[in-house]
C-alpha cells in the first residue's frame, strides 16, 4: 500500500502513534472498563500544547472503554495568584498553612479557573467531562491537620499550628 500523499514526517508522525497503541494494547485490555484515577499536577498544566494533548489522551481513554477520572493540582497557578494579591504563603515542613484569605484564593484558582479549563480542553477535544469541587455539597471533607514545631534543636514541640 502507498502512502505517496503523506509526507515523510506525516508518516513517521502516524507510524510512531500506531505503534504506542500496539504497545498499549495490553494495557487498554487489562484495564478495558476499569475507573482509573489520574493526577494532573499543576507545572504539567503550564504548557499549553502539552494540556492540549492531556486532554485529546484523556478522551482516548474513555474511547477505549477505561474511565478516567482526572484529579488535579495547582500548586504554581495558586502561588502566582497569591503573590498578584500580595498575600505571602506560609509553609512549615513543606505544608501550605492556609488562612481564611488564601483558602479564598485557593478555591478560586482550583474550581473557578484550573477545573474549568481542563473541562473545557476535554470538551473541545471531543471528549465529554464534568468538573467537580471538593469544597461543594459535602462532596469531601476533612479534618484540620495540627502540626507540631519544633525549635532547630529539636527540643520545644509546643506550639501547634492551628486556631
Amino acid at each position: 500500500m502507498k502512502f505517496d500523499f503523506l509526507s515523510e514526517s506525516d508518516q513517521a508522525y502516524f507510524i510512531h502513534k500506531a505503534s504506542t497503541l500496539v504497545e498499549a494494547l495490553p494495557f487498554i485490555r487489562e484495564h478495558r472498563g476499569d475507573t482509573i484515577v489520574i493526577k494532573y499536577g499543576g507545572h504539567a498544566m503550564g504548557d499549553p500544547k502539552l494540556a492540549k494533548s492531556f486532554a485529546r489522551d484523556i478522551g482516548l481513554i474513555k474511547e477505549v472503554g477505561i474511565f478516567p477520572v482526572v484529579i488535579h493540582g495547582g500548586g504554581p497557578q495558586i502561588a502566582e495568584k497569591l503573590k498578584t494579591k500580595n498575600i505571602t504563603s506560609k509553609f512549615v515542613d513543606g505544608l501550605r498553612v492556609t488562612d481564611a484569605e488564601t483558602v479564598k484564593v485557593v478555591e478560586d484558582v482550583l474550581a473557578n479557573e484550573i477545573n474549568s479549563e481542563i473541562v473545557k480542553a476535554i470538551s473541545d477535544s471531543g471528549g465529554k467531562a464534568v468538573g467537580l469541587s471538593g469544597n461543594k455539597n459535602n462532596l469531601l471533607s476533612a479534618t484540620k491537620l495540627k502540626v507540631e514545631v519544633k525549635d532547630s534543636d529539636g527540643k520545644e514541640p509546643e506550639r501547634i499550628l492551628s486556631k
